[in-house]
């Protein structure tokens, strides 16, 4: 199955409720994909990770706060392998968050290494200990343009992993919705979804206020701009993106 496809909710028995695993990291993108996930059926489940990053705390506060307001399971699996690992200047202190830089075709230093194969692999063991049917991950197309592990490809190739992988009576779709969509095409699909954006987080380098200048607050910002909404979060600046 196409990692953009799922099975039509109306399909299910209205007596089995179907459930879905949410990578819920705390910003807006995968806020936006539990949203997506109720609207087609779905009962969440969130999966939030810590991993050394340096806005978790303010990542696991929005992450626990979406779960809450969709009266959500949440799971969080703190593990500090992506952090020992390095190569990131998401988890490593020694490196500096560049300044956003939108034109760049290079793999931005916030890339950390194959990170979405290891949330995806918890996500799908949680799934199948939980008789979940899916897993959902807002990875969308301004992701994919940077980050090896955001591309269609990838959510292709996992689909095969998850299939041959889990136990033969297990069958769980990895879900991508958003995965050829901007971050513009997120924010207009989650104002019309009710997403309460106030409790997500994008940014890379600050927990309060966010900075503004990151390639995250970048595209956050303007996608707002462009659907007309004004970003209800704190930034110490709000450049014109």
């Amino acid at each position: 199955m196409s990692p953009t496809d799922t099975h039509d909710a109306s399909d299910a028995d209205a007596s089995t409720e179907r459930r879905a695993v949410v990578l819920a990291s705390g910003g807006m993108d995968s806020a936006t994909a539990a949203w997506e996930a109720r609207e087609r059926g779905f009962a969440p489940v969130f999966l939030h990770t810590s991993y050394g990053q340096r806005t978790e705390d303010r990542e696991f506060d929005c992450a626990r706060r979406q779960a809450d307001i969709l009266d959500a399971p949440f799971l969080r699996v703190e593990t500090s392998h992506l952090a020992d690992i390095g190569g990131s200047s998401l988890t490593d202190d020694s490196m500096a968050v560049e300044d956003a830089d939108m034109e760049s075709d290079e793999v931005p230093d916030t890339y950390v290494p194959f990170r979405n194969a290891n949330l995806l692999s918890m996500a799908v063991s949680a799934a199948e200990a939980n008789d979940c049917d899916a897993v959902f991950v807002g990875a969308h197309s301004e992701d994919f343009s940077g980050y090896p592990d955001c591309r269609p490809a990838f959510f292709e190739a996992f689909q095969s992993v998850v299939d041959v992988g889990t136990k033969p009576d297990t069958d769980i779709d990895v879900v991508a919705p958003f995965v050829e969509w901007s971050k513009t095409d997120i924010a207009e699909r989650g104002t019309e979804l009710g997403v309460p954006y106030e409790h997500t987080w994008s940014c890379y380098r600050e927990e309060s206020p966010a900075c503004g200048t990151c390639d995250a607050c970048a595209y956050r910002l303007q996608a707002f701009r462009n659907v007309g909404v004004r970003d209800p979060v704190d930034y110490e600046q709000r450049p014109e993106y």
